[in-house]
């Protein structure tokens, strides 16, 4: 009933984020995923906090030119927390993810995530963007945390589906799931159009 006019693609979500397959799955379309590795996330100098997410998806795009066929309608994404003029990206260590969090707490931090969508006659891309405020959380609180979920894949350090998101976030001026790391509701928006 909806988005018939994907019926013409096979859509493709490059991502192997399990949150974004969740949230894509939502719309009630079909997709496959499909991942590539080895894909190497450098940022240049002197990109603005918008431009940091969408450079990444573009490049993430680049690596599936072979995928693009005729009816393919290839889906990237890339989030970043940027908080203080500073981009946060996925922790290497417990330490790591620990420091993050130890800065976002108490804080009012920005999500962005930049989205691409390319078939072989059109590309959109757009940025979408949510303030996420954390109260101020204890150390023993921060370390729980890292420990249990092993934030590791995660822009910030934090999952907002997760505990930390239950007992740490204050406020959300945004779109949630963009948080989670796909706006749904504009990437609904831009499936209708295109």
């Amino acid at each position: 009933m909806f988005l018939q006019n994907l019926n013409k693609y096979h859509l493709i979500l490059a991502s192997q984020s399990p949150r974004r397959h969740e949230l894509l799955a939502g719309l009630d379309i079909e997709f496959d995923v499909l991942v590539k590795e080895g894909i190497e996330e450098l940022v240049p100098d002197g990109l603005t906090r918008e431009q940091i997410p969408l450079y990444l998806a573009q490049l993430k795009l680049s690596a599936y030119d072979d995928e693009l066929k005729h009816n393919s309608l290839i889906i990237t994404a890339d989030t970043i927390v940027w908080l203080e003029n500073e981009a946060l990206g996925k922790p290497s260590s417990a330490e790591d993810a620990f420091s993050m969090i130890k800065r976002i707490s108490g804080q009012t931090h920005t999500v962005i995530t930049g989205v691409c969508l390319k078939s072989i006659n059109r590309m959109v891309s757009f940025t979408d963007e949510s303030d996420v405020t954390f109260s101020q959380l204890s150390d023993e609180e921060i370390w729980y945390y890292v420990n249990r979920y092993k934030p590791y894949d995660k822009a910030g350090a934090y999952g907002i589906q997760e505990w930390i998101g239950y007992i740490g976030i204050e406020n959300i001026k945004g779109s949630y799931y963009n948080v989670m790391g796909l706006p749904v509701q504009r990437v609904y928006a831009e499936l209708r159009t295109f």
